[in-house]
């Protein structure tokens, strides 16, 4: 019996009814003194907690898709994702210089740099970064915005290498779901050391990877929107994160420089930047991510009460409403994570030029770190594929 079915969720549903009604009928004859009828006391509990507790388990599991089986529970899907559809671009030349200056009279854009991270689970010893490249860990402000949120970045070994001293680099903004840490994208899901293992094989090109949460308003979700009266999210990764990081490193300005990818919420915001600021994010990839901006206790009102925001927010409201952008889009999925599949085919059967999609998708695995981890290595290839060669 699967996972997700609901033939088990209705069967640990009703077998902690009876762990309930069965500890009430026996708990009369329990209460006596003695060391047997306290054990079984304290068992007839734990019992009932566990059922419980296994019955709420598999209830919100069912709704999120955490885990789409047994085996994606106990870790055992390991195969990579393939990709299908869409044509490759192949990346342009970009050259130009460092970003521009702030708003006038306001703070001058730039990264501030908090610290290093290590670079882990690239098998080897080494610390040089000219051989593993380095990870700062930052806060990136927001000179037009006032928002800031940390983050990482991580630089390629090819940035300290001889030959590439003046060169300039594409950057990807990596983004985690909300509320998401973004030491999770170091950490858990891999990305430095990933594009490391892909630079090694030759299945990407050198770029800077920029890791960060999605909503620079935290604790509130802003989905990256720019919020009446309120945070202007997507002015934030539109404007500001690639002022500050051209300010403070050599990412390229040029055509087809900065790409985004990014999980759940992440994926959604990085599926948006891309639909609503082509010419900011040429190349986008959503792993798991919706299409529609969420509105709950975490967001409050992202909208002002405007119908047309909320319809502007709604990706498969502009892809049928508004001209297409000319973005490529790589949507990642298992195909057992609940109604995501079925969303991302529908988008990808409507897109239309210059708008490109292309799917890569696992067989088996729900809404967690072990699809993504999967997913991401293909993804990071694909990005590279459509973004800028260091120039």
């Amino acid at each position: 019996m699967g996972l997700t079915s609901h033939k088990l969720l209705a069967l640990v549903g009703l077998l902690a009814v009876f762990t309930v009604l069965g500890t009430l009928w026996v708990w009369p004859r329990l209460a006596v003194r003695s060391w047997p009828a306290m054990f079984l006391r304290l068992g007839t509990i734990a019992l009932t907690q566990l059922a419980l507790l296994a019955t709420l388990g598999l209830a919100v599991n069912d709704y999120f898709v955490f885990y789409s089986s047994w085996a994606d529970l106990l870790g055992h899907n390991h195969g990579r994702a393939v990709i299908q559809g869409g044509p490759a671009t192949p990346g342009v030349g970009a050259t130009g210089t460092p970003g521009a200056s702030g708003t006038p009279g306001g703070p001058a854009p730039g990264v501030q740099v908090l610290g290093k991270a290590e670079v882990t689970g690239t098998g080897s010893e080494s610390r040089d970064p000219a051989r593993i490249g380095r990870i700062d860990r930052v806060r990136i402000p927001g000179p037009s915005t006032g928002l800031s949120t940390d983050g990482y970045v991580y630089l390629p070994p090819q940035y300290f290498q001889p030959g590439f001293e003046g060169r300039r680099f594409p950057a990807v903004i990596v983004m985690t779901g909300f509320p998401g840490d973004a030491t999770n994208l170091v950490t858990k899901l891999r990305y430095p050391a990933t594009e490391l293992d892909l630079l090694r094989n030759g299945t990407m090109k050198p770029a800077v990877l920029v890791l960060m949460r999605p909503s620079p308003s935290m604790p509130r979700d802003s989905e990256c929107e720019d919020i009446p009266n309120g945070p202007q999210a997507q002015t934030y990764f539109t404007t500001d994160v690639p002022q500050d990081i051209r300010a403070s490193y050599r990412v390229s300005t040029g055509p087809n420089s900065l790409g985004a990818i990014g999980d759940s919420t992440g994926g959604y915001c990085a599926l948006k930047l891309g639909m609503v600021h082509p010419q900011v994010y040429s190349a986008v990839v959503s792993l798991s991510g919706y299409f529609k901006a969420a509105e709950d206790i975490t967001t409050g009102d992202l909208f002002g009460g405007s119908q047309q925001r909320r319809d502007e927010a709604d990706l498969n409201w502009r892809l049928a409403h508004l001209p297409a952008p000319a973005v490529a889009v790589l949507l990642a999925d298992s195909k057992e994570d609940g109604s995501t599949y079925a969303d991302s085919k529908a988008f990808a059967a409507a897109a239309r030029p210059p708008l490109t999609v292309a799917q890569a998708t696992v067989d088996a695995g729900g809404h967690n770190f072990t699809t993504w981890n999967r997913l991401i290595p293909p993804s990071l290839g694909w990005l590279s594929s459509h973004l800028a060669d260091p120039a």
